[in-house]
């Protein structure tokens, strides 16, 4: 395996087509479920008025917060998005389908479209509140 791809247990999710606020949430929820390289001071920022702006984070699911997944749901329930989002999650296999689980459990998930490699799966997904 290159250095360019992410470990077995980790899924990368870029975020676009939404409002940072809306941003803000999805990473939210998603931080209180798993171990990310985000921190709770990175919050997201719009750098441009005129281009999109896609947000980053790496998640390792090997080790879900269990305790945290419930409060989780009721932050995502909570802070219910404005829009919906675009979603691209790209990993290994278990890894990414265990992701879109827990990405199930927190919002309304759409499948949009799914690439299929060797050892690596990419998922774009459409998010909404439930």
């Amino acid at each position: 395996m290159d250095g360019h791809r992410p470990h077995p247990e980790s899924v990368s999710v870029e975020i676009s087509g939404c409002s940072k606020h809306d941003a803000r949430i999805v990473f939210d929820a998603l931080c209180g479920c798993f171990a990310s390289d985000r921190r709770a001071e990175d919050v997201p920022e719009d750098h441009s008025e005129t281009r999109p702006t896609v947000w980053l984070g790496t998640f390792d699911v090997t080790e879900a917060h269990e305790e945290a997944h419930e409060e989780a749901r009721e932050g995502a329930a909570l802070g219910r998005l404005s829009s919906s989002v675009v979603a691209d999650l790209q990993g290994g296999y278990w890894a990414v389908d265990r992701f879109r689980t827990t990405l199930g459990s927190l919002f309304s998930v759409h499948d949009l479209s799914t690439v299929s490699g060797d050892q690596e799966k990419e998922l774009h997904v459409l998010l909404e509140s439930r």
